[in-house]
């Protein structure tokens, strides 16, 4: 097995003080740290949206962060602004080894289109170029950790397994948002779709 690991936007603006702060997201960058050190692909994806993306609640009249809204014909909780391309919200977490890095994947570029998988727009047809790229180095296995888990880093797993990627989350390395039951739902989700949930390492 050629497992590859992909860490899902652990960026400044999810940590704690960030502009969509996960709650505890910057507390997995040791193990995510150790984790990057071992594994033989390595691959770390970022959200870079342009000013006013309209998958911010102030691009749409009379909304508000957490809202839902429609963003390229995709219905999706409606967010504050965050990680804006080239602003120091959008980078790397400042203790990630991000020079260890095989590839990093820039993603919610487009202006009118969202994007919580690695491996799709959020319209599931426009791919990221990830599954090519894995697929060249060999890889036929993906362990995910980042933020959120109840967001991108499950949309990336799930698109994972779809694809045919023996697919685990590891747990420790992940932290949730969990609004309205969201973490619960999601688990159950990447559970039913043969995901492996993996409890350890620990922090």
């Amino acid at each position: 097995m050629h497992e590859a690991l992909v860490v899902v936007d652990l960026q400044t603006d999810f940590c704690p003080g960030g502009a969509l702060a996960v709650p505890g997201g910057d507390a997995i960058v040791p193990l995510v740290n150790r984790l990057l050190g071992d594994a033989a692909v390595r691959v770390l994806t970022a959200d870079w949206h342009p000013p006013g993306h309209r998958s911010f609640a102030a691009a749409h009249a009379g909304k508000r962060p957490f809202d839902r809204g429609f963003v390229g014909g995709v219905e999706q909780v409606l967010w504050p602004e965050h990680c804006v391309q080239g602003t120091d919200g959008a980078a790397f977490h400042p203790r990630l080894r991000a020079d260890l890095a095989d590839m990093i994947l820039r993603k919610g570029f487009r202006p009118g289109l969202d994007s919580y998988s690695a491996f799709f727009e959020n319209d599931r047809i426009t791919p990221t170029g990830l599954k090519g790229y894995l697929t060249s180095r060999g890889v036929d296995a993906v362990a995910l950790v980042g933020l959120a888990l109840d967001v991108c880093v499950a949309a990336s797993a799930l698109d994972a397994a779809r694809l045919g990627f023996r697919t685990r989350v590891v747990l420790p390395g992940c932290r949730a948002i969990d609004r309205d039951g969201s973490l619960a739902k999601a688990l159950a989700a990447m559970r039913g779709a043969g995901v492996r949930l993996d409890d350890g390492p620990a922090t």
